[in-house]
């Protein structure tokens, strides 16, 4: 019995230290990291068996060699108690064995192919992942967060405008319940837990929502402020799909060096004019290369030069070039500069040719992304996506399972 209490104890104090899982970004040379679904790029939210990939480049082109980790991880990103039998059904830590060379490409790269499951690795329950990239040292090269769903309940979701009258023309509100013909929910304001995104991004998800009230087993969610986003503005794009000839938001293309140079047309900041619409691919980018019949290993790599007219901003914070090509990540390799001679904010980052969201975020100095002062404004009448990730974990289980989504667009906004 003493012995019984220990371990349970140190199971305890082991979650209770545990440290949370954060995403690591990839260094200068690994490129195009992204999440692969029926040859779509896309946000990283699939049912427990099914198939996907992950995919990126090395700059560098030397055919190094690259290992895989996955941990599996509770609601709030902390490593679950659950012991890598009980999640992993086979091995990890193995190389990544399906990698091809560029082949006539100006960038010299080695694009890597991880599939999952496979022959040596499939995944047994639901629930928050960290997929880990290793080199040969072992040390983490980056890392990116997946969820896997089970299909147990019903999220019906209805996206309106915001319930306060002073941003209901900047914010959208989530109005959802859940509901479930399986599962008796047990203790349902401590069990269960729900993960808000905004067009899939984890950055400024929103947790630590307890239902409202219920109704019988039905959890009902009617807040009005505490489920709220900034509704933001449609991404800008480019189409650089031809690298000899300026496509969509291109102004010109020249090659003064080894890769072709894409020079956006400036833009400015659109936060005090009407909202425009056109149709945008919620911030996912698409590598393409029109003369090609293998866009992962034909598709070149250009410098894309970037630059925003917003001088009211200087001094304010940080701004940043961002969309689902860097995974909205703030470093310095996508840290814009002020230009003063010219006044206009301008960056070059080398990104694989094709169709590519991005917008310009702001950071304020403590760190926060300053959503409610957007650089292009916030407009009720944005296009986005929106999602309910539910988590369960019923008395006495050692791990969050996710056991249903809700999704739903904001074209279908009511007041």
């Amino acid at each position: 019995m003493t012995k019984f209490l220990t371990a349970a104890l140190l199971l305890v104090f082991i979650s209770m230290t545990a440290q949370v899982e954060t995403e690591v970004q990839p260094p200068y040379n690994i490129k195009s990291v992204a999440f692969i679904q029926a040859s779509q790029g896309t946000i990283p939210i699939f049912g427990l068996n099914d198939a996907f990939t992950i995919q990126f480049d090395d700059l560098f082109g030397n055919e190094a060699n690259y290992y895989y980790q996955i941990v599996h991880c509770d609601y709030d990103w902390k490593p679950s108690q659950l012991v890598k039998s009980e999640y992993l059904a086979g091995f990890d830590d193995l190389r990544i064995q399906t990698y091809t060379n560029s082949f006539n490409t100006l960038q010299v790269y080695s694009h890597y192919t991880l599939s999952l499951p496979n022959r040596q690795t499939q995944l047994r329950v639901s629930g928050n992942y960290m997929l880990k990239i290793l080199n040969e040292d072992r040390d983490v090269v980056f890392s990116r967060k997946f969820i896997l769903v089970e299909e147990l309940v019903s999220v019906p979701l209805q996206i309106k405008r915001s319930r306060t009258m002073s941003t209901v023309n900047y914010m959208h509100n989530m109005d959802f319940s859940i509901k479930s013909q399986s599962i008796i929910f047990q203790n349902p304001l401590r069990n269960v837990k729900v993960l808000l995104m905004q067009n899939g991004r984890f950055d400024n998800a929103i947790m630590n929502i307890k239902p409202q009230y219920t109704i019988g087993n039905d959890l009902i969610y009617k807040y009005d402020q505490e489920t709220q986003f900034w509704a933001g503005n449609e991404y800008l794009y480019w189409e650089n799909k031809d690298v000899r000839a300026a496509g969509n938001g291109v102004s010109r293309i020249d090659s003064n060096g080894s890769l072709y140079n894409t020079h956006l047309y400036p833009t400015q900041a659109r936060g005090s004019q009407p909202y425009t619409y056109f149709p945008d691919s919620n911030g996912n980018y698409f590598p393409l290369n029109i003369n090609a019949e293998n866009n992962d290993v034909e598709a070149d790599y250009t410098w894309v030069y970037f630059s925003l007219s917003a001088p009211a901003y200087f001094g304010n914070g940080k701004i940043y070039v961002n969309g689902m090509f860097n995974n909205y990540a703030h470093s310095p390799e996508y840290e814009m500069e002020y230009n003063e001679k010219s006044a206009l904010w301008e960056k070059a980052v080398v990104v694989k040719q094709g169709y590519t969201n991005y917008q310009y975020t702001i950071v304020n100095p403590d760190g926060n992304v300053d959503n409610a002062n957007a650089i292009d404004g916030n407009f009720y009448q944005t296009e986005s996506n929106y999602f309910v990730i539910v988590y369960y974990r019923e008395n006495n289980s050692r791990y969050d399972r996710v056991i249903g989504k809700g999704v739903a667009s904001s074209t279908n906004i009511i007041n």
